[in-house]
């Protein structure tokens, strides 16, 4: 195992959610090292100064960093879902629900973190790129068309987080074809997998395989 790259995460993450579906996804194989983001190990700082999941090392010691690299980086590898082929507004839908969505996603789930924030203007900014969602995923089920692609398993990790924070309000927005979007993806075996848990890594512990089960 220690040919393998190393994966340092944290399973609530939503950029590690992502990045560990596209590596289950793809069948690569990782050795997995959870973190406990107020205690984050030496060895992923040194690797990351910026100290953020999800961390990739590779064997030979190479450091990718960020999340949507990781995802490209294990489907360039292999994709048999065809995740890399959606359409060419997918990076750019991607990019605005890493934006301005996220951004409102911090402000109304962190108020206290900002200087005069108020959480109900960035929940309705939120819910504006919600309702966009919607209208895409309407007539075909999924964001780019009638299969998932990538912008969907990148920005839905983000959506959950949304809806999660009031889930009561979530439930009652007009906004059905998202809301099943959702709940499939949240439902599906990939997911299920995805979220296992494992314990906090410590130097010296022996890390579990995580990613060789291939896609689910």
């Amino acid at each position: 195992m220690t040919d393998l790259p190393v994966l340092y995460s944290f399973r609530r993450c939503p950029y590690a959610m992502r990045a560990r579906m596209a590596l289950l996804v793809s069948a690569t194989p990782v050795r997995l090292r959870e973190v406990v983001l107020r205690n984050k190990p030496e060895e992923m700082i040194a690797a990351s100064p910026k100290a953020t999941v999800p961390v990739l090392v590779l064997p030979d010691g190479q450091v990718v960093d960020e999340s949507l690299a990781i995802m490209h980086w294990a489907l360039a590898r292999n994709d048999p879902q065809g995740w890399l082929q959606g359409s060419a507004t997918e990076s750019e839908l991607i990019a605005e629900a890493d934006g301005p969505f996220k951004q409102a996603l911090d402000r109304y789930k962190y108020p206290t973190r900002y200087e005069n924030v108020d959480p109900l203007d960035h929940r309705a900014a939120g819910q504006a790129f919600l309702e966009k969602l919607d209208g895409l995923i309407r007539p075909s089920g999924q964001l780019m068309g009638a299969k998932p692609t990538l912008a969907d398993h990148a920005i839905f990790p983000f959506v959950r987080q949304f809806a999660n924070n009031d889930r009561s309000w979530f439930d009652q927005l007009p906004l059905p074809a998202l809301q099943k979007w959702l709940g499939d993806h949240l439902a599906s075996p990939l997911f299920a997998t995805t979220m296992q848990k494992y314990p906090q890594w410590k130097s010296g512990d022996k890390e579990p395989l995580f990613g060789s089960q291939g896609p689910a």
